[in-house]
């Protein structure tokens, strides 16, 4: 793996997890059980995302680009 990659990925990844924990504080905010599900099961978590687009619109959007870093890296 070249530097570039291994840095596209290193970014990406570390944006994945900013974006987590950004959707811990923001689940636990609006209900208890889904910032439950968003600490046990963090790709379920997600599905919070969609079904309050209006408050976590920008995890949802951070969590996009950490993740075309992601596939950019290891492509």
């Amino acid at each position: 793996m070249d530097p570039f990659s291994a840095t596209l990925v290193t970014f990406g990844a570390s944006l994945l997890l900013v974006s987590w924990i950004q959707l811990l504080f923001t689940s636990f905010r609006k209900d208890y059980a889904w910032g439950l599900t968003s600490v046990f099961a963090p790709p379920l978590s997600y599905f919070y995302c969609l079904f309050n687009l209006k408050e976590s619109k920008d995890v949802l959007a951070l969590s996009g680009i950490g993740l075309a870093l992601l596939i950019l890296g290891l492509a």
